[in-house]
């Protein structure tokens, strides 16, 4: 149960992480600064906004990390999942040997 709640929570995380990178506003002269992006400045001269949005960012992804490896420790491993790598040869039968007859040797010695 506490498997599928990690589940949920990293999911949630998760697109609460996209919708926030995709808010925020490019910073460096990368390829939007090229088509006449924002540039150096930022829209409206809110640098508070830009702060917040990078602090979200950075706990959101430090959350889902740590989601991530309890959810590990969190997966049921009852070990009766039915997989039985032992009798994987028990059902092969072998098939039966066909009429070859071998031409008997013969002393050709002279």
């Amino acid at each position: 149960m506490s498997y599928t709640v990690f589940l949920i929570l990293i999911l949630i995380i998760a697109i609460a992480l996209i919708l926030i990178v995709m808010v925020q506003n490019p910073k460096g002269g990368g390829l939007s600064s090229t088509f006449g992006g924002g540039g150096g400045s930022s829209i409206g001269g809110v640098q508070s906004t830009n702060n917040f949005l990078d602090r979200t960012t950075w706990t959101l992804a430090i959350a889902m990390f740590a989601l991530i490896l309890l959810a590990n420790f969190a997966i049921p491993r009852t070990g009766d999942n039915g997989i039985n790598i032992d009798n994987t040869l028990n059902d092969v039968s072998t098939p039966a040997p066909t009429n070859t007859t071998v031409p008997p040797t013969t002393n050709d010695s002279i």
